[in-house]
């Protein structure tokens, strides 16, 4: 990783925690763990339709735009939740908002997909492993390593 990205995630890292500093965060070793074991935790993918289209973390679920609707899909206020994006801001910003609402226990996953990815764990389209995530735009996609950015995306 080169100077510039170190520079850029430590600066992410530092904002998200700065204005979201009663979310938790839970490493990409640590949520890859706990996926190996039952019960696993809801994953909930806060990017947009097109970014999940492209891939996603296993098994996870695009939120609705209306957090609101979360109970009539059957959620449970307990239900462990791990929300995630490209780099972690966006998913903060709703584990947050899902703490308001009474969830517990929430997590943001720190580094979100482009954390997960760059380590080489799996993403997902379809229910096949693919090698691409959408890089969300040219500024954000610099923390993401160039052979995972998805050439047809526009960013």
């Amino acid at each position: 990783m080169g100077l510039l990205q170190t520079i850029s995630w430590r600066a992410v890292k530092a904002l998200i925690s700065a204005q979201f500093p009663q979310v938790q965060q839970i490493s990409i070793a640590e949520l890859a763990n706990w996926l190996q074991q039952s019960p696993q935790p809801l994953l909930l993918d806060t990017r947009t339709p097109e970014e999940y289209g492209i891939s996603h973390l296993p098994n996870a679920i695009l939120a609705p735009e209306n957090l609101g609707e979360l109970p009539s899909r059957g959620w449970l206020q307990d239900t462990p939740i791990v929300t995630y994006c490209s780099v972690g801001y966006r998913s903060a910003k709703v584990a947050d908002q899902l703490q308001q609402m009474g969830y517990r226990p929430v997590w943001n996953l720190d580094g979100s997909i482009f954390a997960w990815a760059n380590a080489g764990y799996p993403v997902y389209r379809d229910g096949e492993v693919v090698q691409q995530v959408h890089p969300y735009n040219a500024r954000w996609g610099m923390l993401l390593k160039p052979e995972l950015h998805c050439m047809s995306c526009s960013s």
